[in-house]
């Protein structure tokens, strides 16, 4: 079944108290307040260390039904030893991430800028040790995994194991419109430059071009029967959340559908 999940790269924004968080919201209160209006989040705290199993359970029941948790591995994994020599790390983090149980959506490898596509061997070997009862998702980049030689190899390896090609909107790397999984994994990013004092509270950017874009290329994916996971950093306009709503607006009739009403049935 088709299911379509947006929202934001994180939700512990002290700016969003306010525009998107009641006046006098406590941090404690964040991701419940979050989770009424969005039906998926982006972890990026798991990048830089395995949570704690009571952490993961306060997640779990902050948040409702229907509710997903997509979440990086952590930086250990990805940029420390390059997907090579981290079995340990990664049942690690497995075992930790299976703590969320039907709220777990997919598990982002996110390489760094450096990694490019020499790695494809350790890329290869790392995918075949990975558990099948996981959805995995993969953003490369460095400019090299495009090449014309490179992409189809990248895309059948991907695709040989069901693990989605993260596509991305940044200045760093063209737009893709490839699908190597039964799901969609959808990031938004802009330029720290272009919001360097980290005011988060509204937009700063018009992004309406790209939305209107993304939006057809979106529905494309739901009519093709894909379910399709999207995250906004704030750096994109400058106030995530209203990224989430302006994609919405595009996708349904509905201004603000909750996730009560979910856009799509789960």
């Amino acid at each position: 079944m088709n299911t379509l999940y947006l929202g934001t790269q994180g939700f512990t924004y002290p700016s969003w108290v306010g525009p998107f968080y009641p006046p006098g919201t406590p941090a404690s209160a964040f991701l419940a307040r979050y989770a009424a209006q969005f039906s998926t989040v982006e972890l990026d705290t798991t990048f830089y260390a395995i949570p704690r199993a009571s952490t993961i359970a306060g997640w779990r029941e902050r948040t409702p039904a229907g509710f997903r948790f997509a979440a990086k591995f952590p930086q250990t994994i990805t940029h420390q030893r390059g997907l090579a020599g981290c079995g340990d790390e990664m049942a690690a983090f497995l075992d930790a991430m299976a703590q969320l149980g039907d709220k777990l959506g997919p598990l982002l490898l996110q390489m760094p800028p450096s990694w490019g596509a020499g790695g494809f061997d350790a890329l290869a070997a790392f995918l075949q040790t990975l558990p099948a009862d996981f959805r995995y998702a993969l953003e490369v980049r460095h400019p090299s995994w495009l090449a014309k030689a490179m992409l189809p190899r990248l895309l059948s390896l991907l695709q040989g194991h069901g693990v989605a090609l993260c596509l991305v909107q940044h200045a760093w790397m063209p737009v893709l419109d490839e699908t190597t999984a039964p799901f969609v994994y959808i990031r938004w990013l802009g330029r720290r430059e272009d919001i360097p004092d980290d005011d988060f509270s509204h937009v700063r950017v018009n992004r309406d071009a790209q939305l209107d874009r993304w939006a057809g290329q979106i529905k494309g994916y739901l009519d093709a029967g894909l379910s399709v996971y999207g995250y906004f950093n704030n750096h994109y306009q400058g106030h995530s959340p209203a990224s989430v709503r302006a994609m919405q607006m595009r996708l349904t009739d509905a201004a603000e559908p909750a996730l009560q009403e979910p856009l799509f049935p789960r």
